[in-house]
């Protein structure tokens, strides 16, 4: 049995608490029975139980979202709609005329029905960055609806001292964020890697995926409170302080314990929920459609879904097929080790263009970061063929005129697939950042559901239909030498 107490990189205290590991020695016979009903063919896939909680239902309550525009006005049509429960987390909620719609419209909900909840939860440098800010953007629904909105932001432990009163904007940013993206209505959830603003609602491709069912729901609406426990809460006279439920600043105080006791409630919240969720599986015979939510907050000591993502590249077989995208190729030396030396399915990576890169034509350093990405992948690149293994790995850019790209995620397919078994789907770039220093959450979805596999083939056929073969380009673009002198440096910040 794969011990769930890897996940975390720091003990838990005290360890008498039933943790992941003790959970499944107490009751082994939860997982006795553990793997996908009704679909022999993902077997090679049983070990996924071991590691996260499983959220089982049907293949036709996901929706999956192709374009900006499509995102945008499902996010307005659903705060329109929603009748109990409205959740945001995001890095932050952008200041121009698109996110101001979607501001009314959320006024208009909390003024049309009295029981609405509404839970924001957005990363403190990024949503307080300048005087319009998306602090300043939500402030006067915290005002005029104190009862039934929540704004929280989440502030990084490692901000603090010195480093907390000198850094600037933007700089303060390096050190973590909160990077996860939610987006709730009542008992439906959408799992994206794109931000509440403009750029991602018109030419800045991501993905997205529509997931309706109440257990999953339910599942990141308690994640995002507990998320918001330790973050900052901002109150109608715009001040910023501790949560009801929390007593310790993170940016006073002593940091360890800051961070033991946020680990501990994520912790503690998802060990209960995997029990749950163990005993529930039977309940849906009819499912053909596996959900298991991830997370990894390295800066609290949380490493979840860096294991997951490394177990799953190191245990693709001979003959499966991986495509794995990503919005800033910034791999960690263990997944690019892994992808080396262990994984045995043909690779293909795809990526931004520097011309779709965000980043492109920035001012300062920050103009730096597509030729640093482009070396990142020229060095992996040269690494593959000194180890013969380019014939396996393959690289691809995305460049489409006018827009940029933030897509990311994975699609897995079993040997003789057509179709894609498993995709990860979320806010993770599967770098350095992700697993390090940044709040993350992505879904690993497993299906035996045709039409949801085409569908998710749709998906990725799209974002690969706009991309070009790339060996020869990462090898042969100039990198300035100044980059070439810093990327190793400051590759852990961004």
């Amino acid at each position: 049995m794969f011990y769930i107490r890897r996940l975390f990189s720091q003990e838990l205290a005290p360890v008498s608490q039933c943790d992941f590991l003790g959970c499944l020695q107490q009751t082994p016979n939860l997982l006795a029975n553990a793997g996908f009903t009704g679909a022999p063919a993902l077997e090679s896939l049983t070990w996924l139980h071991n590691l996260a909680p499983c959220f089982p239902l049907r293949g036709d309550q996901i929706q999956v979202i192709h374009e900006p525009q499509h995102f945008y006005d499902t996010l307005v049509q659903r705060i329109a709609r929603a009748k109990r429960r409205i959740v945001l987390a995001s890095l932050y909620l952008g200041t121009g005329q698109l996110e101001s719609a979607v501001v009314q419209t959320l006024r208009h909900s909390l003024k049309a029905e009295s029981a609405l909840r509404l839970n924001v939860l957005l990363d403190f440098t990024r949503g307080t960055r300048g005087a319009l800010n998306s602090k300043t953007m939500l402030l006067p629904l915290v005002r005029d609806f104190a009862s039934q909105v929540q704004l929280s932001l989440y502030h990084t432990p490692d901000l603090r001292g010195m480093t907390k009163r000198l850094a600037p904007p933007r700089w303060n940013e390096l050190l973590g964020l909160q990077h996860m993206k939610v987006y709730l209505f009542d008992d439906a959830v959408i799992i994206s890697g794109a931000n509440l603003s403009n750029d991602y609602f018109t030419n800045r491709q991501d993905r997205y995926i529509l997931i309706e069912d109440k257990p999953l729901a339910d599942f990141y609406a308690q994640f995002i409170e507990r998320v918001q426990e330790f973050s900052l809460a901002v109150a109608p006279d715009a001040s910023e302080g501790l949560h009801r439920n929390w007593r310790i600043l993170p940016y006073e105080g002593t940091k360890e314990q800051f961070i033991q006791l946020a680990k501990q409630r994520i912790a503690d919240f998802v060990q209960e929920t995997f029990q749950r969720q163990a005993r529930a599986k039977e309940l849906n015979p009819e499912a053909d459609t596996w959900v298991f939510p991830l997370m990894e907050m390295g800066q609290i000591g949380i490493h979840h879904d860096s294991v997951v993502t490394k177990r799953l590249l190191s245990n693709c077989v001979a003959g499966s097929r991986l495509k794995l995208a990503t919005g800033y190729f910034n791999l960690t030396q263990e997944y690019m080790d892994t992808i080396t030396h262990k994984c045995l399915a043909k690779c293909s990576i795809l990526m931004a263009h520097p011309n779709a890169n965000g980043f492109q034509g920035a001012k300062g350093p920050a103009g730096g970061i597509p030729a640093a990405y482009t070396l990142i992948a020229k060095s992996f690149y040269e690494s593959l063929v000194r180890r013969q293994q380019n014939h396996r790995v393959n690289f691809f850019e995305y460049e489409k005129p006018g827009w940029t790209y933030h897509a990311k995620g994975l699609w897995y397919y079993l040997p003789e697939a057509r179709l894609p078994n498993l995709t990860l789907i979320g806010s993770s770039n599967f770098g350095e950042r992700s697993v390090n220093r940044d709040l993350e959450t992505q879904v690993c979805l497993v299906t035996a559901n045709k039409d949801l596999s085409q569908r998710l083939q749709a998906e990725a056929d799209r974002l690969y239909d706009l991309s070009q073969t790339a060996e020869r380009e990462i090898v042969q673009r100039p990198v300035p030498r100044w980059v070439q002198a810093v990327v190793r440096i400051f590759r852990n910040f961004f």
